[in-house]
């Protein structure tokens, strides 16, 4: 399996079993700055946390009963 490391802090993450974490991949379009890129990182939550906290606009929680 491969090491996760945050890509904010530099930590290295537990297994998931034992730390969850953001995991982002997002595929570019012709119409950006990043034609035909794909871009993968990895968040710890204490790096999500801090990251959430400075947008103009705050993100929607919901609660979910089951998982």
């Amino acid at each position: 399996m491969e090491e996760r490391i945050c890509n904010c802090c530099g930590r290295v993450l537990q297994n998931a079993a034992a730390e969850d974490a953001l995991s982002v991949i997002k595929e570019w379009g012709y119409a950006s700055g990043k034609d035909l890129e794909r871009h993968r990182f990895i968040i710890c939550e204490n790096c999500y946390d801090r990251l959430v906290k400075s947008f103009a606009r705050p993100i929607t929680i919901e609660s979910v009963t089951e998982v």
